[in-house]
């Protein structure tokens, strides 16, 4: 990781935020965002409590899961009329046993976002063609589109480090957010997770993240950041305060977790910061 990406990470904790996920409904929260306007709704107070990247799903008219571009931009437009440039809206590729991976990269060259996630093990499953990913990525440079690559696993993480040395992601330094605990097997993550997960690999060596299913995601956040790592909360993963009880909105997660990182020396970065850091230099590029 470059010199200055390291001391990025040193001054600064990136905030995302999750604000709803692929699987989540109002009949798992009321303030959940669903819609467009929800979701613009949503951002103002995210970006009031800290955020600078948020992390967007969007649905169809029954409310299910959707890679569909016409549906991302709606969501995209009603945000930055409420935000303007406030947040980085990362949208995902997420495939929920839905599409394939050709479908996830042609979503994002239909769509052309700001910032985009990609689970490594369906963007560029086991068995695929490496060169179909190293295209992707080297398109995504071009296009100067941020992609962050999500692993689940130490598999992933291993599989990952492999690649990046082989120059797939177009980046020595791609950024990566690691996954903690699942919500189908509802596992929640812990930080040894976080700690089993950065042995397997040099977290010096690029930028990442962490979210975490359930209710440790404050105390995993926390950890992150005293390890130089950057943190995604909200409602994708978690809906519980750390003290107990349900959240009233994704914001009230967020100042949890920055009135409980108060005392800490890195300051809460900006999507400017965000931007110049990540988006606007090609200091990390091959």
């Amino acid at each position: 990781m470059s010199a200055d990406l390291r001391a990025f990470a040193r001054d600064k904790v990136l905030i995302m935020s999750a604000p709803n996920g692929a699987r989540r409904s109002h009949d798992d929260h009321p303030a959940l965002p669903m819609t467009p306007a929800e979701s613009a709704r949503d951002a103002v107070a995210l970006v009031e409590a800290g955020v600078s990247v948020l992390h967007l799903h969007v649905r169809d008219d029954n409310g299910r899961h959707t890679l569909d571009a016409d549906r991302y931009r709606q969501s995209i437009e009603a945000i930055r009329e409420s935000v303007g440039d406030e947040l980085v809206i990362q949208v995902t590729t997420e495939a929920v046993g839905q599409y394939t991976s050709e479908q996830q990269m042609n979503m994002v060259r239909e769509l052309k976002p700001e910032a985009v996630s990609v689970a490594l093990r369906e963007i560029s499953p086991i068995d695929a063609d490496e060169r179909v990913a190293t295209d992707f990525f080297a398109w995504m440079r071009d296009a100067y589109i941020w992609p962050q690559i999500i692993l689940y696993s130490a598999e992933d993480v291993t599989r990952f480090d492999a690649l990046r040395h082989r120059g797939v992601f177009a980046d020595q330094s791609p950024f990566v957010m690691f996954v903690l605990g699942n919500y189908a097997d509802s596992i929640a993550g812990t930080v040894a997770d976080l700690d089993g997960l950065l042995a397997v690999t040099d977290p010096e060596a690029y930028p990442w993240a962490v979210c975490c299913f359930g209710q440790n995601e404050n105390a995993v956040m926390l950890a992150a950041t005293t390890r130089n790592g950057h943190v995604r909360l909200g409602f994708e993963n978690n809906l519980v305060l750390p003290g107990g009880g349900v959240a009233p909105d994704n914001a009230a997660l967020i100042r949890e977790f920055t009135s409980a990182s108060a005392a800490s020396d890195r300051r809460v970065a900006s999507a400017t910061d965000v931007r110049t850091a990540f988006l606007n230099t090609s200091s990390t590029m091959l």
